[in-house]
């Protein structure tokens, strides 16, 4: 049996929106990206019942199908797409070096370029309820599924910006968000705050946690507990949004790209490259600002591009210095 470990031009990690989109960019410019799916092939969207807000669906789409969409289309012009976990990583410092990745433990590919695009995991708050009715009303994130509750009743757990940005949101397309922080005050900053409080239809409820998501095969309402009295309480909602932050998906990087504080790659500038030449990242690994489908896609193109420029000016150095 052959040691020999497989070289590829182009090595892409994750297959979400960003990372199919930079295995559609990269495969025309002839780079023959190898992507490795990740735990969980398509990414967030996989979890998703109906996206309404991707450009091209004019009657909206269901997120595995978009996901199957995008491979296909990858797929066609030579993306080869392997199930696979990358689990360790060695990363070259060098302008040209090789970068090795280990998938699932076992096997090692070396790449000329990487493009790293393995998302956030938004957190939940871990109840069963939460869990049966993810698709069926609860939700992660107000601006992809807030139009679904248009005049409806719904509610939301958070007290951080995130948290108070979406309640607001939400707020101009549902006729009452309830919002549950778990403390007696927000987290979020002063100005976004004064936004919730000033909101007549947001009810807000301080040192307010979730007991319950009620419901069988659709969210039907919200049984809440007052952690201080111990109080239980039940409304009627229809959604239920989840709203205490996100984890991306970084720990096997950590170490050899910059980061911050908590835990999203570090791009340059409004590149998708990191601090080490060949290695770049795309998608909600790098972003947790926006955290769209669609703007996923557009730095998924932006890797594709950078890769691609990479290896033009690698290839013209050692020209130069064979000519040299």
């Amino acid at each position: 049996m052959s040691d020999k470990v497989e070289r590829i031009k182009c090595l892409i990690i994750g297959s979400g929106p960003a990372g199919y989109t930079a295995a559609i960019y990269a495969s025309r410019a002839d780079l023959k990206p190898v992507m490795y799916t990740g735990m969980e092939p398509g990414g967030q969207l996989t979890t998703t019942t109906e996206v309404d807000n991707f450009p091209g669906y004019a009657d909206g789409i269901d997120g595995p199908q978009m996901m199957m969409d995008l491979q296909k289309q990858a797929e066609r012009f030579g993306t080869e797409v392997r199930i696979g976990m990358v689990t360790e990583v060695e990363f070259s410092k060098e302008i040209g070096g090789i970068h090795r990745a280990r998938v699932d433990n076992a096997t090692w590919v070396e790449a000329e370029t990487v493009i790293i695009s393995t998302g956030a995991t938004a957190k939940y708050l871990g109840l069963p309820s939460e869990q049966k009715l993810r698709g069926g009303g609860v939700s992660a994130c107000a601006v992809c599924d807030g139009f679904f509750y248009k005049n409806q009743d719904v509610a939301i757990v958070g007290g951080g910006d995130t948290a108070a940005e979406e309640a607001t949101y939400l707020s101009n397309i549902c006729k009452k968000v309830t919002m549950l922080v778990r403390k007696d005050e927000m987290k979020a900053s002063k100005a976004m705050q004064h936004r919730v409080t000033s909101t007549k239809n947001i009810d807000l409820r301080y040192n307010t946690e979730v007991d319950e998501i009620l419901g069988d095969q659709v969210v039907e309402g919200l049984r809440m507990v007052n952690n201080q009295t111990g109080e239980k309480e039940e409304i009627k909602i229809t959604g239920f949004f989840v709203a205490i932050g996100h984890k991306p998906n970084t720990e096997v990087f950590k170490g050899q790209l910059d980061m911050d504080d908590t835990g999203y790659l570090i791009t340059k500038g409004k590149s998708t490259k990191t601090n080490l030449p060949g290695v770049f990242a795309s998608g909600d690994v790098q972003d947790k600002e926006y955290r769209q489908a669609v703007t996923a896609a557009g730095t998924g193109c932006m890797a594709a591009l950078d890769a691609e420029r990479y290896l033009a000016e690698v290839e013209s150095r050692e020209e130069e210095e064979v000519t040299a």
